[in-house]
């Protein structure tokens, strides 16, 4: 295949993962905004109403000291991002009864679309969900847990991105030039998202 080739095939790849990727990021803030709302705080609300940001792919405020029962409704709050990433990996399945509806030069686009929201969704929710905050896993484990293990948690939360990033990029790497895996996240979420793929293709009637 010429350049020219290459190139046309790459744009056609990224073009079947740009709308499932911005759905499933905006989608999964706003819904952590549009709970949090719900249950006393309205900073991402407030944040919105300027033109510059509304519908960015970004993280939504939350600022829990204003939520009506802090601890109990973080749970919630946190857990609707995820959720969101449910329904739409559901929503992505049931869509596809309606590829055949297409014109056959557009129909295998929409088909790729949803197959990537399918997988791009699965994969956040179960990401989302690992117990380490401040990620919403993370978030909800502290809401539910006794005390004696919620607050040790809680602590970590300043320190989570630089775990996340210490365990997803320089574990990889060193592993990599030392000759050994050292991917831990992978291998962690690979079967709850195969698992969470299963169930929603089951559920909407797409599964073998």
């Amino acid at each position: 295949m010429n350049a020219l080739g290459d190139w046309s095939a790459m744009l056609y790849t990224a073009s079947t993962w740009i709308v499932p990727v911005l759905l499933a990021i905006t989608l999964h803030e706003a819904a952590h905004g549009f709970v949090a709302l719900r249950f006393g705080d309205d900073t991402a609300l407030i944040l919105l109403r300027s033109p510059f940001l509304f519908g960015y792919a970004k993280p939504v405020p939350v600022n829990f000291g204003r939520l009506r029962h802090p601890r109990r409704d973080m749970v919630w709050v946190a857990a609707a991002g995820p959720a969101m990433n449910v329904l739409l990996a559901i929503l992505s399945a049931l869509l596809f009864y309606t590829v055949e509806w297409f014109p056959v030069g557009s129909s295998r686009w929409v088909a790729e679309n949803l197959v990537h929201s399918i997988q791009l969704n699965a994969v956040l929710c179960v990401f989302n969900m690992l117990p380490l905050p401040p990620l919403d896993g993370g978030r909800v484990a502290v809401g539910i847990l006794p005390n004696a293990l919620a607050f040790p948690l809680a602590r970590l939360e300043p320190y989570g991105i630089p775990i996340l990033l210490l365990v997803l990029f320089v574990l990889p790497l060193i592993g990599t030039q030392a000759g050994y895996d050292l991917n831990l996240v992978g291998p962690l979420i690979a079967a709850p998202t195969r698992a969470l793929i299963e169930l929603v293709l089951t559920i909407t009637g797409q599964g073998s």
